[in-house]
């Protein structure tokens, strides 16, 4: 079942030791076939270096495992509130890189200071309220994704345009069209999270982008009129925001 969608979520769920963003098995990928309804999750607990496609955890959108030898990864639950709320999201990352975990502990957002977080990131990567005693005992995994639901909701912020959240106290999720695009996004919030704390230390001077060159950067990669690349037939267009 889904052989090709494990193929995939398997080759995401081998980037993210390649690219430093987990350590041992701290962290995982899923991808969801949005017409079957079903989405396709690393193994809970399981080395990367032990890892096979096969091994891959078929889940529904209630969060029952429909094919698999293994326990699903126990973000299972977040990433079944976040296919549920984000209806054209493809594929969620989750992991505990460092830079955006300093982030997260510090329950700060993580603004857009320079040119390489406004490439993909429309605003600040938000951070969602740290779950209360009474929630974390209640669902800790669910109502991990419902606080980030919730934080996007009521900052009215767009989950296309700004693909990641922290969960405070926690640590970062990102997401995209496909797997392969969530880590890429998971990738840039560490790279851009690390970038904002080392500027940070060198200023306290007010460092977040004007408006208008984040405007720039953003749509020349997403806009209608996008000319960034080889090709200008974006796979994501955000044309309500685009400027006139």
């Amino acid at each position: 079942m889904l052989e090709d969608l494990k193929q995939e979520v398997y080759e995401a769920n081998m980037q993210l030791p390649k690219l430093d963003l987990v350590t041992f098995t701290w962290g995982n990928v899923s991808g969801i076939d949005r017409e079957k309804g079903l989405f396709v999750i690393k193994p809970s607990g399981v080395d990367y270096d032990q890892l096979k496609p096969s091994d891959m955890v078929v889940v529904n959108l209630k969060g029952e495992v429909v094919e698999g030898d293994m326990n699903p990864s126990s973000d299972t639950p977040t990433h079944t509130v976040l296919y549920n709320a984000f209806p054209n999201i493809g594929g969620i990352v989750h992991t505990h890189s460092p830079w955006a975990v300093s982030f997260a502990a510090a329950k700060m957002d993580i603004p857009a200071m320079n040119t390489t977080h406004a490439d993909t990131f429309f605003t600040g990567v938000p951070a969602a309220d740290a779950l209360t005693k009474e929630e974390i005992e209640e669902d800790y995994e669910g109502n991990t994704g419902k606080t980030i639901v919730k934080t996007f909701k009521e900052r009215g912020l767009d989950y296309e345009a700004t693909p990641a959240a922290l969960v405070s106290q926690h640590g970062p999720f990102a997401w995209g069209p496909t797997p392969d695009k969530a880590v890429y996004n998971a990738k840039v919030l560490e790279v851009v999270a690390g970038e904002d704390y080392h500027t940070m230390q060198l200023t306290r001077a007010n460092s977040e982008l004007p408006q208008y060159l984040l405007d720039k950067h953003y749509y020349r990669k997403h806009g209608k009129n996008a000319y960034y690349g080889q090709n200008n037939a974006k796979s994501q267009e955000h044309a309500a925001r685009e400027t006139e």
